[in-house]
């Protein structure tokens, strides 16, 4: 395998495997991304494992020119967490997607982000189950006429980054496959950050729910329906970041700097550490094609924090055992305190 001496370009972290994805997938764009930071990172790909679960997403170990595993459905976290324990020097990033990581594999995400391993978790959100052919998915919108729900779903679906605030993570953030300056800003952000770091990026599937996102990825609207996140910086949107975000009490409300007679120094401040106001911008989440009151849906980093991640107390503790008792007997271990022999 070739090692890193600050030469390796994107087309070096590619395989030679066809890609096998929907022509128009919004998976292309993510694929380059990442390879593109990779490259920038100056990352070794003998250093560097990608794991999956199972989906259209999940295809991307083949991809990738460094170690990884196509693992099964839901249980993608599981396997990166064990391989954190095992292998603490590798760079670990999780592919995942809306139905793979939210319906089979929920508990498996919750329990990887509420302990915090030193690895990066992608969720590909498109709203629908692509590869086993457009039912819908954990995260689509009430009244989703799918082959599984041809009257329309009745489930409530569920908010990605409302279920990592809700699971303790270290890092949330949001991002998009149709606007790669900001998805590769966001996954140096994740890479950077010492803990879980969760990133959902919606990804558009051309096939069974084209268009899901097109409100936030199309120039005509995405002023008006998007807001991206800067720390320290006001909550601004709008053609000619005309608008902004106050907070009433408890309760954000749009206004319009001119006609309302506001600054920007009276908007709302980004503050990534505030987790309170980060629980806030979850619920930004009005589907603006429905309402008229709606806020806009943000990208950007929400919230991170330094946090000890679970294999420093695991290492600790083991040198720790060590230090004490010397070399460990596994026999004894296994054996147990009580033990009979059979005659």
């Amino acid at each position: 395998m070739t090692l890193n001496n600050g030469k390796l370009k994107a087309k070096d972290f590619a395989t030679d495997q066809d890609v096998r994805w929907c022509p128009g997938c919004g998976d292309y764009s993510i694929l380059k991304q990442l390879q593109s930071v990779f490259a920038e990172l100056g990352l070794d790909k003998d250093k560097v494992a990608v794991i999956s679960g199972i989906g259209c997403s999940s295809r991307f170990p083949y991809y990738m020119d460094t170690y990884g595993m196509h693992s099964i459905h839901g249980r993608a976290p599981a396997v990166a967490s064990g391989l954190r324990m095992s292998q603490p020097d590798l760079d670990i990033w999780v592919v995942t997607g809306d139905g793979d990581g939210l319906s089979i594999g929920g508990n498996h995400l919750l329990h990887t982000l509420r302990r915090n391993f030193n690895l990066n978790i992608l969720l590909f959100n498109n709203q629908i189950y692509g590869l086993t052919k457009g039912q819908y998915s954990p995260t689509s919108e009430v009244n989703k006429r799918t082959k599984s729900t041809p009257m329309g779903s009745i489930d409530h679906p569920v908010n990605p980054l409302s279920f990592a605030m809700g699971a303790d993570a270290s890092f949330v953030a949001r991002s998009m496959d149709r606007d790669p300056k900001h998805l590769k800003a966001m996954l140096h952000r994740s890479r950077n950050h010492r803990g879980t770091s969760f990133l959902e990026i919606y990804q558009n599937c051309n096939i069974f729910n084209d268009g899901a996102f097109f409100a936030f990825t199309d120039k005509s609207t995405k002023p008006e329906t998007a807001i991206f996140l800067e720390h320290g910086q006001p909550l601004r949107f709008g053609a000619g970041q005309g608008k902004g975000i106050r907070i009433d009490g408890l309760r954000p409300v749009v206004v319009d700097l001119e006609k309302d007679g506001f600054s920007p120094d009276d908007l709302w401040m980004h503050d990534e550490t505030d987790i309170y106001k980060a629980q806030i911008l979850t619920r930004f989440f009005d589907d603006p094609t429905t309402r008229e009151d709606y806020l806009p849906r943000p990208f950007g980093v929400l919230y991170a924090v330094d946090r000890p991640c679970y294999e420093d107390g695991l290492f600790g503790q083991l040198e720790e055992a060590v230090n004490e008792k010397g070399e460990g007997d596994l026999d004894a271990l296994l054996a147990g305190g009580a033990t009979w022999e059979i005659v």
